[in-house]
């Protein structure tokens, strides 16, 4: 199992964004053994949040060779062909390092701000997606039903097929079912779901790629939204937890348990389980003191989950 970080995108504490800020979190990630830096994505959200696409971009150099993924970009929100071509340039500026996870988007206050009707999301999002392939290869383009055909967009990424797109799913089956149709990898997030569900879903989305011919133990799934803090203070772990509960509006007794939050063995305990089930990818996202957190789950929390 690899590890990603996450950029501090979200003003937790309203402290805002130093410069330089994004940069040295994406250096130390380096220096530390992450495999990639990833962003996601929203328009609006209860505290301020940084365009994941622009903090990306904002990397490119300080990241090195690590990989770039948005962890997920919003092709509905943003529309599929402005999305696509912002791919492509990141993808060319990197030297070919974007992996493009997509997914829906599970806010209504998003859509609104983009003039989108949210009960469309669902057919938008699979016809998104086929614009997005067709905008970053030379392939046929698609005329549907809610976006024209599209030009060939240039400059073409440097990936000679295109970014990988990755698929957003909490793992329903008619979401994995859209994973094994469209993608080319699996975004779970885990403040959504855990590793038993995950091993089921595993299972589902290995037989709905079978039946397209494709094979499971190549598709890559990744778990994205994996708060983190690690600390020994219990006090201080109940209160980064109830923090995160009251900004996600979600109880904290359904959160306690999903997320990497408390000391390094319970964190490791948790990262074990989802090793065993063939999870790949575990995108963190530091709660506070993001890169103290980044150097405290590489050097406390992975060697215990390697035990």
């Amino acid at each position: 199992m690899r590890y990603g970080a996450h950029l501090p995108l979200i003003d937790f504490e309203g402290q805002g964004w130093a410069p330089g800020t994004l940069s040295s979190y994406a250096a130390t990630a380096r220096r530390l053994g992450y495999g990639c830096i990833t962003a996601n994505d929203h328009l609006v959200f209860q505290r301020p949040w940084l365009d994941g696409i622009v903090a990306l971009s904002a990397v490119v150099e300080a990241s090195g060779d690590l990989a770039l993924a948005t962890s997920v970009a919003l092709p509905v929100v943003r529309g599929p062909v402005a999305l696509a071509k912002a791919a492509a340039a990141l993808d060319v500026i990197s030297g070919g390092r974007l992996v493009l996870g997509v997914g829906p988007g599970s806010s209504a206050r998003d859509y609104e701000a983009a003039g989108v009707r949210f009960d469309e999301r669902w057919p938008r999002f699979e016809e998104s997606i086929r614009v997005l392939r067709a905008g970053l290869t030379d392939g046929a383009q698609v005329t549907g039903r809610f976006y024209p055909a599209g030009p060939v967009l240039r400059p073409p990424p440097t990936q000679p097929d295109g970014p990988p797109i990755w698929i957003a799913s909490w793992g329903s089956d008619a979401g994995l079912r859209r994973v094994a149709r469209l993608g080319d990898g699996w975004v779970a997030s885990a403040y959504n779901t855990t590793p038993a569900r995950v091993a089921d879903a595993r299972v589902k989305l290995a037989a709905a790629l079978e039946q397209r011919g494709r094979t499971g133990s190549r598709f890559p799934c990744a778990l994205a939204t994996m708060w983190t803090y690690v600390t020994d203070d219990g006090r201080l772990g109940r209160r980064r937890l109830a923090e995160l509960a009251a900004m996600l509006n979600r109880p904290v007794e359904q959160l306690d348990g999903r997320v990497l939050v408390g000391p390094a063995e319970r964190c490791a305990a948790l990262l074990r389980r989802y090793a065993e089930v063939g999870v790949d990818w575990i995108f963190i996202w530091p709660l506070a003191d993001a890169e103290v957190q980044l150097a405290r789950f590489m050097s406390e929390v992975v060697p215990l989950a390697r035990r």
